[in-house]
């Protein structure tokens, strides 16, 4: 019997994805909706969202209350990522990203890497998951060295061939600008990987690869 072993993964860019493709839940841009209707979704469509997360991804909790100082917050969704072994931490915005909501998966990845870690975890990591945000944003908030924070879009349709090729060429983009920062970090930056539909056919690509396109 032929034993297929799963590819090591050693970082939560590994896993991370940009976008996330939420088309199965049925909404569209032009709903009206709220983060309550989101998350509801998402927990109605769980099995689905599950993949869409990726390999390793179990989950724990939803309006994961943590209490300090008499002060109640509720984290949106929590899982657990068996492969990274780690909380993963997901919070909902249904507009732009904004600077505190960075701020604020930071105190949620902070209060769970110092009271909710279990003996072997290694620390948890936070998703913003937002209906659009700005790069720079990201990039004056966090510390240029942050592995622990993220912020990937979510949407409600597969992208055509030429949103395709815009995401493509902003990766290419990023990729040429961040290589010096790269460098001074010592590691290769690793793009996750989004799902395009062309001519009827889905096909998986690797975002920040010049040949990452495949069809499934």
């Amino acid at each position: 019997m032929e034993i297929q072993t799963v590819e090591s993964v050693k970082e939560p860019e590994d896993v991370i994805r940009d976008p996330y493709v939420l088309e199965f839940l049925g909404l569209t841009p032009n709903d009206d909706f709220y983060e309550s209707d989101l998350e509801q979704a998402l927990i109605t469509h769980l099995q689905k969202f599950l993949l869409e997360l990726g390999r390793g991804f179990s989950f724990v909790s939803r309006q994961k209350r943590i209490t300090f100082d008499g002060r109640h917050f509720r984290i949106d969704l929590v899982f657990y990522n068996y492969i990274l072994k780690c909380f993963v931490l997901i919070d909902l915005k249904v507009r732009d990203l904004t600077h505190q909501d960075l701020g604020q998966m930071q105190m949620y990845v902070h209060y769970y890497e110092r009271e909710l870690m279990n003996e072997g975890d290694n620390p948890p990591i936070g998703i913003v998951l937002c209906a659009d945000k700005s790069e720079s944003v990201v990039k004056y908030t966090l510390p240029e060295n942050e592995t622990q924070i993220f912020a990937s879009k979510y949407k409600l349709y597969l992208p055509s061939e030429e949103e395709l090729l815009r995401e493509l060429n902003q990766e290419y983009q990023a990729l040429e600008a961040g290589k010096t920062e790269e460098k001074k970090i010592g590691r290769k930056k690793n793009f996750a990987s989004g799902w395009c539909k062309i001519d009827a056919t889905y096909i998986l690509w690797e975002k920040g690869c010049t040949n990452g396109i495949s069809i499934v």
